[in-house]
């Protein structure tokens, strides 16, 4: 365990101070997150219509407003927690589904070839022909809003990302003696994949979660922000962007909060997914 720890500590170096900042800024919010009923002072669905809009700071009836409330008495903050766990769990769900799927078929495109990779690149390239958010946008549409179905069109359109990247990596290798002699012998492509292609393509994969993170937590939010996504009452941030956009002339934290929050958890997991890049790829070192 500690020599695999010093042989991750060598790759990784001593990070610079903007590196550590991105680190303690995405592991407060993901404590946060998963620690929500416990951090929150109160609960996130709980009006109180005497305390509505109140600017951060505000007091009444023993209710202290932190972070401000939004046009139903809403605490701020504890929405702003809760809503950080449904964003979160959404990425997280999206980036585990779409990158297992991607890899494991740009990874058996890459080994079998023929009509194998024919299909599943050509599935690759159509997928990537649309856009995105427009293919989400009509498929949450068509589908309906919700946290499942919210996954569902993350997964369907991010998963090529992967499929490329290891498709490109396993390319690589998929030559190599070892490869050759592991087929020869007999061991089924579940082997192969495990321990012999899985193995030396992981640093390229993590790299491309962790830039895919935060683009899964800007998409949640966009879709909620349209409708599209989580449904009201339950917090999440492009829902509490969606409302605070009604209120921007007098109630600025409704909006600015969850926004700031947002930006600086994006920015954070970009600036650590760019360092991971640096390091993990051989070919800077």
């Amino acid at each position: 365990m500690s020599a695999a720890l010093s042989s991750i500590g060598r790759v990784l170096g001593r990070p610079p101070i903007g590196i550590v900042l991105a680190i303690a800024t995405v592991v407060v919010i993901l404590v946060a997150a998963i620690f929500a009923p416990l951090i929150a002072p109160y609960d996130p669905n709980v009006q109180n219509l005497l305390g509505r809009l109140k600017p951060p700071g505000f007091v009444i009836r023993n209710t202290h407003y932190l972070l401000g409330s939004d046009e139903l008495g809403r605490d701020t903050f504890s929405r702003l927690i809760y809503g950080a766990r449904i964003s979160l769990l959404v990425a997280f769900a999206s980036v585990v589904l779409s990158g297992i799927t991607g890899s494991i078929l740009g990874m058996l495109a890459a080994l079998y070839r023929g009509w194998v990779e024919t299909v599943i690149m050509r599935a690759v390239d159509i997928v990537l022909s649309i856009p995105a958010i427009l293919m989400a946008i009509i498929t949450v549409a068509t589908l309906g809003p919700g946290l499942q179905n919210v996954v569902f069109v993350l997964v369907l359109t991010r998963w090529p990302r992967y499929a490329r990247v290891a498709y490109g990596q396993t390319l690589i290798i998929a030559n190599t003696s070892y490869l050759r002699l592991s087929r020869s012998m007999g061991a089924g492509w579940f082997h192969i994949l495990r321990y012999h292609v899985l193995p030396n393509i992981a640093g390229a994969i993590v790299v491309v979660v962790t830039l895919e993170f935060g683009l899964m937590v800007l998409f949640e939010a966009g879709l909620s922000f349209l409708g599209l996504g989580v449904q009201p009452p339950t917090a999440s941030w492009g829902v509490m962007l969606s409302v605070g956009r009604n209120y921007v002339a007098n109630a600025w934290w409704l909006s600015v909060i969850p926004g700031a929050a947002l930006f600086l958890f994006v920015l954070s997991v970009n600036v650590l997914g760019d360092f991971l890049r640096d390091r993990l790829d051989p070919r800077s070192r």
